[in-house]
């Protein structure tokens, strides 16, 4: 992965030059993507397109709830490594390297306007995957499943990172089983401790358990104690962990 930033008139492409020769401005803008298709979740949907023969997943940043319904898109300019879209790569870019299965950053994108910023993120498309919550939706989530979920967590947990948004949309399985992790933004790597690891799987079992009040999903409990035995939470593994 080779790190390229390039300036454009009101801001800068973060790249790697591995995978993107040029960052044209243009790849970024929704309206040169008119007919690909889109995401159905989220706040702004992803635009899924194709660039040189290459599938990636384009994303805009914006704010979630009561200050999104007035600032929309609109962020607190701290300074460029500071952006969301930076941060996001970055992160991204350094998982990569440890092994952690995650998208590969392609070009992340900021422009200001005074004390506020807009954002966006290119990333490569994972092949063949489906979240957790379409899995278990068509109850094609078994045992081996869940157990390959935990495992999976436990190896981010392991290296010490925290997803700020762990849920079962973005948790995501492919046609061999293997599991993925997406959406770091604002997510970050801390010192290992048992409290925010508790607090991260707590998060995802809320997650699960909305599924299954607001969609009606056959999330139980006995799916949970799978995904715990593939995270390993035995009484000699939690002993060994400082304490939060």
């Amino acid at each position: 992965m080779v790190r390229r930033v390039e300036t454009t008139g009101d801001g800068a492409i973060l790249y790697d030059d591995a995978l993107l020769g040029h960052p044209d401005p243009a790849l970024f803008d929704p309206a040169h993507w008119p007919d690909v298709p889109r995401a159905t979740r989220g706040r702004g949907a992803a635009l899924f397109i194709r660039h040189a023969g290459e599938h990636w997943v384009l994303r805009h940043y914006r704010r979630g709830g009561l200050v999104g319904r007035l600032l929309d898109d609109q962020l607190a300019w701290l300074g460029a490594a500071r952006t969301r879209a930076f941060r996001e790569w970055s992160l991204l870019a350094e998982l990569v390297a440890l092994g952690l299965p995650v998208p590969r950053p392609v070009a992340a994108r900021y422009r200001r306007r005074g004390l506020v910023y807009t954002a966006d993120l290119i990333t490569v498309r994972l092949p063949g995957v489906r979240s957790l919550a379409e899995r278990l939706a068509d109850d094609e989530a078994g045992e081996a499943t869940w157990y390959a979920v935990g495992a999976c967590i436990r190896r981010f947990h392991e290296l010490g990172v925290w997803h700020a948004d762990l849920n079962a949309h973005n948790v995501q399985v492919d046609e061999s089983g293997q599991v993925w992790l997406l959406d770091f933004d604002r997510c970050r790597r801390r010192r290992l401790a048992v409290g925010w690891r508790r607090r991260n799987l707590a998060r995802l079992q809320r997650s699960l358990a909305r599924l299954r009040e607001r969609e009606g999903l056959g999330f139980t409990g006995q799916h949970w104690q799978w995904l715990l035995a593939g995270y390993g939470r035995a009484d000699q593994a939690r002993a060994a962990l400082p304490r939060a």
